[in-house]
């Protein structure tokens, strides 16, 4: 997975499947959230894994053309500011990224 990239994946999340954005950013942290738009629900992307983003490198809603920080998710622009995408708990492991496991 490139640097700075996104990249749409499906995986099992609590039971569901759901639709995960990943980003590798230019330290090679790997982070994932839920593909939802917290203001309508909506998936981010404008066609699978094609995902739109601001000259600032912000990731935006195709549809509603809300902005997304890539540090943490938080939306900075747009009709859901100050809320942020749903965290997923992902890890490196063996040149793979895998949801991390939960201890209970």
């Amino acid at each position: 997975m490139p640097t700075d990239s996104l990249h749409e994946v499906e995986a099992m999340v609590d039971g569901d499947g759901e639709s995960l954005i990943l980003h590798r950013d230019a330290a090679g942290n790997v982070r994932a959230w839920l593909n939802v738009c917290p203001h309508a629900g909506r998936r981010l992307d404008w066609a699978p894994g094609q995902f739109l983003r601001s000259k600032d490198g912000l990731l935006v809603c195709a549809v509603h053309g809300a902005s997304f920080e890539l540090r943490g998710g938080g939306c900075v622009g747009g009709p859901c500011r100050g809320e942020s995408l749903r965290e997923v708990a992902v890890e490196v492991r063996d040149g793979e990224v895998r949801l991390r496991e939960t201890r209970t």
